[in-house]
């Protein structure tokens, strides 16, 4: 009994009490196994064989290791893209509306063009960065937007797991609790050497709408290089595509803000659309 007293004169009398923000569960949502979950995030990228998106496209970059953050004006473009691994990424001048950039990909290698005012400079390379620049954007490579703009299906040789988990979406005014909504984490790996598998992305998925809302994307080191947020899911013809694209890049200190404003998916290109021809005499900078 005194014992008893003791609990209960401290609890009252030594006790702090907190207002936290409440949530609620969603009224409804849906329930997959990871066969189900692996074969709809496959065939929404089966189901795309070609893309035509006008786009508004917003660079910031530093971070902690600079201590700031530099955001630069928006550019519109337009992204073309055709599987398994042709993109073409054409930026406009703000107010004069000429090419700023304009970067074309066969998967393997690339070619770019950027405006400046002392002339289009030009640069080649491999889609895959061997020598890594101290200037982030300049290990930006086309890889970098196809891996986020189109999220890739499972490979054969690649394993798969499945986790239960949530997150708080806030409501914007306070007059609502804010969703507690339950999520899927789709782990894909591949095989390294032995029983180590090596982790590949992770795909944040919704179970209300069983859409993606996140991808991390890591390196051989598992350390994330690439996360990118998908938000305002829209229909374009019959299939929903986010219209807004957030593509983080951790380790280079930049991001880029992509906004669909437009597009047309599974379209026929012309065949040169994915060409970009190097005018005779210019000095081409090879980048490793």
């Amino acid at each position: 009994m005194v014992c008893v007293g003791m609990t209960a004169g401290l609890t009252g009398c030594f006790s702090t009490t907190r207002i936290v923000q409440k949530t609620q569960a969603p009224p409804v949502y849906q329930t997959a196994g990871v066969a189900e979950v692996e074969k709809q995030v496959s065939g929404r990228d089966e189901a795309i064989k070609t893309l035509n998106a006008q786009v508004l496209v917003t660079a910031t970059t530093g971070g902690s290791n600079e201590g700031e953050e530099k955001e630069y004006t928006s550019f519109k473009g337009y992204i073309f893209v055709q599987k398994p691994a042709q993109m073409r990424l054409i930026l406009q001048l703000p107010f004069i509306g000429s090419r700023a950039m304009d970067m074309v990909t066969d998967g393997n290698d690339f070619t770019l063009m950027m405006a400046s005012r002392t002339g289009d400079k030009w640069v080649q390379g491999s889609n895959k960065v061997t020598t890594p620049s101290k200037n982030g954007l300049e290990n930006l490579r086309p890889d970098v937007f196809l891996d986020s703009l189109l999220i890739p299906g499972v490979k054969p040789e690649e394993y798969v797991s499945l986790t239960e988990t949530s997150r708080i979406i806030a409501e914007e005014t306070r007059h609502h609790d804010a969703v507690l909504e339950p999520v899927y984490e789709l782990t894909i790996s591949r095989l390294k050497s032995g029983h180590t598998l090596r982790r590949e992305r992770v795909l944040h998925i919704s179970r209300v709408s069983m859409l993606p809302y996140q991808q991390d994307i890591y390196d051989d080191n598992g350390q994330i290089v690439t996360q990118a947020t998908y938000e305002n899911y829209t229909m374009y013809g019959d299939m929903q595509f986010p219209a807004l694209i957030t593509i983080k890049r951790p380790v280079d200190e930049y991001s880029l803000k992509v906004q669909v404003t437009k597009l047309t998916l599974n379209e026929t290109f012309e065949a040169d659309q994915f060409k970009l021809e190097i005018p005779p005499g210019v000095t081409v900078r090879k980048l490793q």
